[in-house]
């Protein structure tokens, strides 16, 4: 996968925990926590697609988008801004940092704020994103979803630390490949996208891996433009699988793609008013062996103990066997999460026949 999303939404549990529950089935959470956060970590997280959970070994690879940060290119304008402003306040905070240890945003808090909202940061919050675009400091652990903090050299092993930084142009090469054994076929958009590499630089890279036979140029019927191939891939006769996919999942991360691959037009509503959203407020598509057949909108009613059903959608993919495919699904996954059963409600085309094919449920 190369990359695994982490994002604050607890709806049905933190996001980039469903990733792996869709390819794995029901796997301990703790195991994603140990390998990001444990003795013996083999993930770091940086920003890969968004905010991601990466292999140590893809460190190297984006110490060019570190140095670009600390330079003031590439990372969000404000934190940018606040690092060509404040530079000598940031050297303090680091300081600080290298002196007493691991550190939250709530150790410095102190200072004024902006406008009140979720990205209403004190400066010394402000200072520790700049420091860690910049590759300075990174995640240690996290307290609930709050990160801690500490210096890069004193967190991740001495062996990445020490590793030679490649040329920019050779990481965004690294990155590429990545990119393209995860997908296996995929536009030039398409792998940009998955480390959200600069356009120019990603066309460049692409033309010279094309160049050196490490991804080959193809048509795919109905895509209507030039895609490349990673020579390495192999399409299986049959795909046999179900699975209910975040929508940050890498597979149906870029919506585009998404559509071009399965014909579904898949949107995030979260952030959309309520009376304008068309299938629900965090909806998992239902992918069942090569085609999206149905969403659900889903959320963890931890206190009832019950994995809700509040709106369930069929797509034009649907089969016979969808509705049954998708309760066995759904029965699965409130286990993972430790709740006792599901619950439908009456909300989709789907809900009726789901509901009456889930024992028990109302």
């Amino acid at each position: 996968m190369g990359a695994i999303q982490i994002d604050s939404v607890n709806v049905v549990v933190r996001t980039h925990y469903l990733p792996l529950y869709s390819r794995l089935g029901a796997y301990p959470r703790e195991w994603l926590e140990n390998e990001a956060w444990g003795k013996t970590p083999s993930l770091f997280e940086y920003w890969g697609h968004e905010a991601s959970f990466l292999p140590l070994e893809t460190q190297p690879l984006l110490r060019w988008r570190m140095a670009r940060a600390e330079a003031g290119e590439g990372s969000w304008s404000g934190v940018a801004r606040f690092g060509r402003e404040r530079r000598d306040y940031i050297d303090g905070i680091l300081a600080e940092i290298e002196r007493r240890g691991p550190v939250t945003g709530a150790d410095f808090a102190e200072g004024p704020r902006g406008a009140p909202g979720w990205w209403s940061w004190s400066d010394g919050k402000r200072a520790l994103e700049w420091l860690f675009w910049a590759g300075k400091i990174t995640t240690k652990t996290r307290r609930g979803f709050e990160r801690v903090y500490d210096l890069t050299e004193r967190t991740l092993p001495r062996a990445v630390v020490e590793s030679p930084t490649p040329e920019e142009p050779e990481a965004q090469r690294g990155l590429l490949r990545i990119a393209a054994q995860a997908m296996g076929v995929a536009t030039e958009r398409d792998l940009r996208d998955y480390f959200r590499l600069p356009l120019a630089d990603a066309r460049l890279r692409i033309s010279e891996l094309v160049e050196a036979g490490e991804l080959i140029s193809v048509d795919v019927e109905g895509w209507g433009r030039p895609a490349c191939l990673d020579p390495a891939a192999r399409r299986p006769r049959r795909i046999t699988h179900s699975a209910l996919l975040s929508p940050f999942d890498n597979l149906i991360w870029f919506r585009e793609r998404t559509e071009r691959l399965f014909g579904v037009r898949v949107r995030l509503e979260i952030y959309t008013p309520a009376h304008k959203r068309l299938h629900g407020y965090y909806v998992l598509p239902f992918l069942q062996d090569e085609a999206i057949t149905a969403r659900v909108d889903l959320k963890s009613d931890r206190q009832a103990g019950v994995l809700r059903v509040q709106a369930a959608w069929s797509e034009p993919d649907a089969r016979p066997d969808t509705v049954e495919a998708l309760a066995a699904e759904l029965w699965r996954m409130s286990a993972w999460l430790g709740l006792e059963g599901v619950e439908v409600a009456g909300k989709g085309d789907l809900a009726a026949a789901l509901d009456a094919a889930l024992p028990g449920a109302t």
